[in-house]
């Protein structure tokens, strides 16, 4: 109850039923391991979450960009509420801290995994939902899934946002080098680097080569922004769908 509470401090809502909130934050694994039944896990609510995370979304993109045809509205839909963007946007409420999982599942770095991170939000949308309503729900999603789309995006698309500026502003090539492995086998983590060049930038770790990379990507993104000043022309050929559209 205690981490509950805290979590209920971190999202900025008090829920009037607690037992919601604990099925939003129990997985299958827990729910199995300790005979709840099929019922006390939070995968009917991640059904629900999920379809409210759509509206919400679908009416977010449709006022922000009028000028956007349905099926750009749709991909970028697509790309806000998919796995590794919806993971993305637990980082700083730490989601996976909070989560109920069996213990084989804690043991092999479930409290990272993408799919049950993207998973266990939806799930907590969809309690927020039965507890306090669609106003909440949508504030909820405002807050931690549609603030800041410029990062999202350069995070959801990073390497191949990184691929188009090198290409277009450097005469050197981008490389990706795995420096080596940590963790047991069970959880092992890999750490690669991203080089333009000779030059090091971004460093990642993940669960896979492809998961470090893109963090890698993300991490030379930012350190590029941080250093173009607005008269180099690395970003501004280059604008992101939350900044003008994609042409």
């Amino acid at each position: 109850m205690k981490l509950q509470k805290e979590f209920e401090e971190k999202i900025g809502y008090c829920f009037q039923d607690s037992s919601l909130l604990m099925q939003a934050l129990t997985h299958s694994s827990y729910a199995n391991e300790h005979h709840l039944g099929k019922r006390a896990d939070n995968e009917r609510l991640e059904f629900l979450g999920d379809a409210v995370l759509e509206i919400v979304s679908s009416e977010f993109l449709f006022h922000r960009y009028p000028e956007y045809p349905e099926g750009e509205l749709t991909r970028m839909r697509a790309s806000m509420v998919c796995e590794p963007t919806l993971a993305f946007c637990t980082r700083d409420l730490k989601l996976g801290k909070y989560l109920r999982l069996g213990k084989g599942e804690a043991q092999t770095g479930g409290r990272e995994r993408k799919s049950i991170l993207s998973d266990a939000l939806e799930a907590v949308i969809g309690a927020i939902y039965l507890d306090g309503g669609f106003a909440n729900a949508k504030e909820f999603i405002h807050r931690f899934v549609l603030n800041d789309m410029e990062h999202k995006e350069l995070f959801y698309d990073s390497k191949t946002i990184l691929q188009e500026i090198v290409q277009g502003n450097y005469t050197e090539e981008l490389s990706y080098h795995l420096l080596g492995e940590e963790g047991p086998d069970h959880d092992k983590k890999f750490i690669v680097e991203a080089k333009i060049g000779d030059k090091v930038y971004g460093k990642g770790r993940g669960r896979t080569k492809k998961s470090a990379e893109q963090e890698a990507a993300y991490e030379t993104l930012l350190q590029l922004k941080q250093s173009d000043t607005g008269e180099s022309p690395i970003f501004r050929g280059r604008r992101t769908g939350h900044e003008s559209g994609r042409q």
